[in-house]
Order: C-alpha cells, then sequence, then structure tokens
C-alpha cells in the first residue's frame, strides 16, 4: 500500500491560507473551483487538492490564483511570491523550477516542409503591420509565412473550429511571469464574448495585446495585466471601446513560452 504523501507544515499553511483567502472571497467575487480551474488550465479535482493540502502550490497556479482573488501571492505564500518575482526579474536563459514537469513523450521535429499528418492542421499567426498610407497606424493581419501545427483533437478538447483558431505572440512584460516576452498563444476567434478572469487577444487600434478581461456595466471591459505592479487596470466604457478601435479578436485556449 503506498502510503499518503503529508506535505511540510510551511506548505499546508500556505494551502490553507489560500484555501481561507478563497472562502472570503467567493462570494463578493462570484468565484468557484471550476472557475479557478479553467483560469488555471486544470481540473476542479486539482484545485482541490492545493486547497486541501494534498498538493502544495506552486508558481504558476499562485499567480493564477492572485488573479482571480485580486490579491496580492503575499497574501498566502510569501515564499511563492519572492519566487515570482525572482522569475519576472530573470534573465532569458534563466529555467523555471522542473519539478511539476511531466514527460508526456517524444518530441518529432518538422518544418515547412513537412506534410501535416491527417489529424493536424496548420493555424496562421496574426501580426501587427504598419499601413502604407503613413502617420504610425498599423492593422492586424494574417502573415502570410507564420504558423504552428495542431492537432485536430487538441482543437476539439478545447471547443475551437479550426478555421477560427490563430497565434499571437504576446510582446512586453505585463503578462509576466505566466507569459514572458515572446510567448505564443493560441487564439479562439469563434469565442469573443468576455467571461470574467479569461486571458483575450485584443486588436487595440491596430495594436496586438493579450489581457484578461472583466465586464464592466454597459458593455465596457475591465483589462487586467497579470503584472500589475507596473501595468495597472485600464478601464473602457463602450463608447472608450469605439472611440480608440479597441476589437475582441478572441479567447485564449493554448499558450507556449520558452525561458
Amino acid at each position: 500500500m503506498t502510503k499518503k504523501r503529508i506535505l511540510p507544515p510551511d506548505r499546508l499553511a500556505e494551502c490553507k491560507a489560500a484555501h481561507d483567502l478563497f472562502l472570503s472571497k467567493k462570494n463578493e467575487l462570484k468565484l468557484s473551483q471550476r472557475k479557478i480551474a479553467d483560469a488555471a488550465g486544470v481540473t476542479p479535482a486539482a484545485v482541490n487538492l492545493y486547497f486541501k493540502g494534498i498538493n502544495p502550490l506552486n508558481a504558476q497556479f499562485a499567480a493564477v490564483l492572485s488573479e482571480q482573488l485580486q490579491e496580492p501571492v503575499e497574501k498566502f505564500s510569501p515564499r511563492l511570491a519572492a519566487e515570482i518575482d525572482k522569475l519576472t526579474r530573470a534573465t532569458p536563459d534563466r529555467s523555471l523550477p522542473t519539478s511539476n514537469a511531466v514527460m508526456i513523450g517524444p518530441l518529432d521535429t518538422w518544418d515547412d516542409e513537412t506534410p501535416l499528418d491527417d489529424d493536424e492542421v496548420y493555424v496562421p499567426f496574426l501580426k501587427e503591420v504598419e499601413l502604407s498610407a503613413g502617420q504610425g497606424r498599423s492593422c492586424i493581419q494574417q502573415s502570410p509565412r507564420q504558423k504552428l501545427r495542431f492537432g485536430k483533437l487538441t482543437l476539439r478538447r478545447q471547443g475551437v473550429q479550426p478555421d477560427e483558431a490563430v497565434c499571437v505572440t504576446v510582446r512586453g512584460n505585463s503578462m509576466e511571469p505566466v507569459l514572458p516576452d515572446g510567448s505564443t498563444v493560441g487564439v479562439d476567434q469563434g469565442t469573443t464574448t468576455v467571461s470574467d478572469g479569461k486571458m483575450y487577444a485584443i486588436d487595440h487600434g491596430g495594436q496586438l495585446r493579450v489581457k484578461t478581461l472583466y465586464r464592466l456595466p454597459g458593455g465596457g471591459v475591465r483589462m487586467r495585466s497579470f503584472n500589475r505592479e507596473e501595468h495597472p487596470d485600464e478601464e473602457y466604457s463602450l463608447g472608450d471601446m469605439q472611440e480608440h478601435e479597441i476589437v475582441i479578436l478572441g479567447r485564449v485556449f493554448w499558450s507556449s513560452a520558452l525561458w
């Protein structure tokens, strides 16, 4: 019989503090473990294991939980807050801890000349293109060359139609540490209705942006970054969105980052 693992007291205390904070905020913020799970890309059962102190909290889940609870990570884990801060300030050749990494299979190399498998599709990239009319204006267009392969099953599991999937490159540090500069995200253009706390790609007057969105009364939105210290919330009414040419391109359903 496998002996049940017991976390050290400090890790248990972090889990309990996180759970207590969730219980104190869930009614105010209309939160549930499923909503947190969806934002973190895990199952509700996994969230429950964190809250019960069976699995220790990690930096990635702590960052998402902080975003959902609208409270700093320090509130439930000064240790992970320091770790996230260290990752944010790390140089590009530094690596994330790999203690939670799981090998899911071998990697296949491919290039643009490699034929697609039967269960694969190409997903194009969106990019900013400066207009020839000048004055520094730009627009969002599909790249004629950049593309990624996705399995059709992967897209189906996320409820994404292959012809509505595009990729976007994240620029800047506003979404660190979850999405470092240069990360790639998959975007479902078929889902543009805002669900509070989910990430979306946005066309902001010809600038590509990736933000967590929250609905505001009257059809406006609040844009939130993970790096809120340097990038405070932005609020736009429906009229502001029209004036600033803000268009929600789609919901982020997948991400990839190299550290």
